[in-house]
């Protein structure tokens, strides 16, 4: 499911409604291992394939961060706005990491508008997304994103 408005006032009508869930995403260990490098966070959890297979999750799981930072390509995935000159990541006013995602295992992505209001410099609107695991109960992670339109 995708939504495409016309420009962003109409963000202002769809508070509280879902704007699209993505198709799933495999986070690779690839993926993972480079994001150690560029993080630096080379905790064995995430890069020692050996070590982690006999670990708490059974294999390595992906940082929370870069599980977050498919932000980006889940929004373009979902929302499309025309007559947009910027848009601008604003913060994270919630973030949370309930659950692991497993390398390889299949990542969703709904995204629902949460807020939003008309300000001097554009539509500042907060993005409810949630992250889950095909199959599994718990999301792996819920954040509350707040991007501005210009």
């Amino acid at each position: 499911m995708s939504t495409h408005l016309a420009e962003p006032a109409d963000l202002l009508g769809l508070i509280g409604q879902t704007v699209g869930t993505t198709d799933p995403y495999y986070i690779t260990q690839s993926q993972i291992n480079r994001f150690a490098d560029a993080t630096g966070d080379h905790q064995w959890i995430h890069t020692d394939i050996e070590r982690a297979a006999g670990g708490p999750f059974g294999g390595t799981i992906a940082h929370g961060y870069l599980t977050l930072a498919l932000t980006p390509q889940v929004l373009a995935e979902v929302l499309t706005v025309d007559n947009v000159t910027a848009a601008l990541n604003y913060g994270l006013n919630r973030v949370r990491f309930p659950a692991p995602v497993l390398a390889g295992s299949p990542v969703r992505a709904t995204v629902a508008v949460t807020g939003a209001q008309q300000k001097p410099g554009g539509v500042e609107v907060v993005f409810g997304l949630t992250f889950t695991v095909d199959g599994e109960d718990r999301p792996a992670c819920i954040a509350d994103i707040v991007v501005l339109y210009r």
